[in-house]
């Protein structure tokens, strides 16, 4: 028959676990106060380990059966309290769910996606009709020498086309390149002919308004083989042209003067805004002047070391910026530089 003691403690156990009941099922929806009554009840100064201490003072019979009933008390806590916070975990991950859930009937979200700059898309357009003819890609450094940009190109130091590049000089014979051409005198340098070679790249002159801005992207084209002549201009001239403005676009030759191209000439095309009827653009004239071309100097093969009774060339230039606006129909040319994304976004 069980002592007094083993009863009196059965009984405080059952109220131990009456009490623990009460304060889980007032704590069932605060994870919080769950841990703090396991803590309470089931930690190593909580209440369940408190009757440990007093199984010395029992029998050895008595000891095994107090254990037994110590060890129900806590597994039948350790039970609910870890039952109440399962229970909460998984309501919070069901309303977690429910918030995030997606509905696979509703259309995507568009993500909005960069685009090439219209004056880098009319270079990688003009760039492909020339590599369709033939053509390589050649580049030179932006920061050049006289030598190159100027004296090599028949425009020696006393040269009035000088005054027309409005140079940007960063010592007496070191300069900003105001246009592809020192490119050409590079690659002629570089490999013997024949060469043909389109060098796209940017450029810089002190001029700034409504048509021009300080720095702008030029390509230079050139070839140079035996026999070739004024008709080769013409023809490579109004393939590219008309692949870029359309098969419909008439072009024309004006005589011109270029120190480094003789005979020399200014390349129109028929107006792309009022198609030759007259308007602001073209000056109601219904032409719009696009290039200039011509055949490579004699003085600049001698300048490279080719033989220029052998071999012969033309050679051309182009602002980028220019066809960009004609082609897509801009007014003001500081458009494309003022990174606006209402009008960057339209191309």
């Amino acid at each position: 028959m069980p002592g007094r003691a083993l009863l009196d403690m059965k009984s405080r156990l059952d109220g131990l676990l009456k009490e623990a009941v009460v304060c889980v099922e007032g704590a069932a929806v605060d994870k919080d106060a769950l841990l703090d009554i396991k803590v309470r009840y089931l930690g190593r100064k909580g209440g369940v380990s408190s009757f440990l201490k007093e199984l010395a003072s029992l029998s050895a019979e008595e000891r095994k059966a107090a254990g037994e009933a110590i060890n129900q008390v806590k597994d039948s806590l350790e039970g609910l309290i870890e039952g109440r916070l399962a229970a909460l975990e998984e309501r919070a991950r069901t309303l977690a769910l429910e918030k995030e859930r997606l509905d696979v009937t509703l259309p995507g979200r568009r993500f909005p996606l960069g685009r090439r700059h219209p004056v880098m898309q009319v270079m990688a357009e003009i760039e492909a009709i020339f590599r369709g003819l033939g053509f390589d890609v050649a580049e030179g450094p932006e920061i050049e020498h006289d030598y190159y940009n100027f004296e090599a190109l028949n425009i020696p130091k006393d040269h009035p086309a000088r005054d027309m590049q409005d140079t940007f000089y960063v010592t007496e014979d070191v300069l900003l390149r105001t246009h592809t051409s020192p490119v050409q005198i590079r690659e002629m340098k570089r490999v013997k002919p024949p060469v043909r070679i389109i060098a796209p790249g940017t450029v810089y002159r002190k001029d700034s308004d409504v048509t021009h801005t300080p720095m702008f992207h030029q390509v230079e084209v050139f070839m140079v083989d035996e026999g070739v002549t004024f008709a080769h201009l013409k023809g490579v001239l109004t393939q590219f042209l008309q692949g870029l403005f359309g098969t419909d676009t008439p072009l024309r030759f004006r005589p011109s003067f270029f120190p480094f191209t003789e005979p020399s000439a200014e390349v129109d095309i028929r107006c792309v805004i009022c198609k030759g009827a007259g308007c602001r653009v073209c000056k109601a004239s219904g032409w719009l002047e696009i290039l200039g071309a011509g055949m490579i100097h004699p003085e600049v093969f001698k300048s490279v070391g080719y033989d220029y009774e052998r071999w012969s060339g033309f050679a051309f230039g182009l602002g980028v910026e220019r066809i960009a606006m004609l082609k897509y129909g801009i007014d003001d040319l500081r458009l494309l530089f003022e990174n606006d994304l209402r009008f960057l976004r339209q191309f």
